[in-house]
């Protein structure tokens, strides 16, 4: 019998496929197609301390193999999300994950002891967000301030600390040493890569913001070499994500490394995929004789 569930810093998912943040909203619109407890986790769109209304349009645009995105973070505030979302997401097995962003370490700090006392299972902290005591840089460009961001937050979550990495980095195993010293339970990687569009007729921008995150299938070979990269560098579980759009996809994060997998842009086209991909996963792993998810996870043969 295959056994699919995955033991992520202390919390059991009963498969590794995550719904990533940003792609899912908080799963209401999903749960009207197929029942959200055939997920493993949802990853919820990413929280600020306050609503959000987002960027200007336009926010998305298709490239050729993915998306570029520029949705500014809106979203209803942490407090909407404690008192509306999480009886709802209750209602169904697969674990809750908050995903955090902001703008300050306090931002941060508040948000992650808030959460903590709510009915949630994990903590995913975004660190590509632009830091506005630092001239805007991301909290994750940088090392040493991956190190001193985790470390603050740590103290406030009460829950096991999701760090998410940014790939907009020259050595990603830096900044993954850094989360890991600084206490992060387990990693997420990759985030969007930084990119842009440009229409020739206007001559203009075709996001407003100019530029925005790319995602799809183009990033897979990227993001596949970074969670392999990472693997070889930290001992705390990696979640994958980056363009995983069918079970063999999912097998190959896996074998770089992964032990669990997050899927994204993949939603937007077929919003079954998921399951499928949990499917074929599942068809894998018979086939090949695989019985549980360790048996894959840094399995790769070089």
């Amino acid at each position: 019998m295959i056994d699919l569930k995955v033991n992520i810093a202390g919390v059991e998912l009963e498969n590794p496929i995550i719904a990533a943040s940003g792609t899912f909203g908080f799963g209401r619109e999903y749960s009207e197609l197929f029942d959200l407890s055939e997920l493993g986790a949802i990853s919820v769109k990413g929280l600020t301390k306050a609503p959000r209304a987002g960027n200007p349009p336009t926010r998305i645009t298709e490239t050729p193999g993915g998306i570029l995105n520029s949705v500014g973070l809106q979203n209803p505030g942490v407090d909407a999300f404690i008192r509306d979302e999480i009886p709802f997401l209750r209602q169904y097995r697969c674990k809750i994950i908050a995903n955090m962003a902001g703008s300050t370490f306090e931002d941060y700090c508040e948000m992650a002891e808030k959460l903590s006392d709510a009915d949630v299972d994990m903590l995913e902290m975004n660190i590509s967000c632009p830091n506005v005591k630092a001239g805007g840089a991301a909290f994750g460009t940088n090392p040493d301030t991956v190190y001193e961001i985790t470390k603050a937050v740590r103290p406030y979550a009460k829950h096991p600390l999701i760090v998410k990495l940014s790939p907009n980095v020259s050595d990603i195993t830096e900044t993954a040493k850094a989360a890991e010293a600084a206490g992060a339970d387990a990693l997420s990687l990759i985030n969007t890569l930084t990119g842009m569009a440009i229409d020739v007729k206007t001559r203009r921008p075709i996001l407003a913001n100019v530029v925005g995150g790319l995602s799809g299938p183009c990033v897979k070979p990227v993001a596949l070499r970074m969670v392999y990269q990472v693997y070889k560098t930290v001992s705390i579980p990696i979640i994958g994500m980056g363009g995983i759009k069918n079970g063999e996809d999912a097998v190959e994060f896996l074998l770089a490394g992964a032990s669990a997998v997050s899927v994204g842009t993949a939603n937007f086209t077929d919003p079954y995929a998921c399951i499928k991909i949990r499917d074929g996963l599942a068809k894998y792993m018979s086939e090949q004789g695989a019985y549980t998810i360790n048996d894959l996870t840094g399995g790769l043969l070089v």
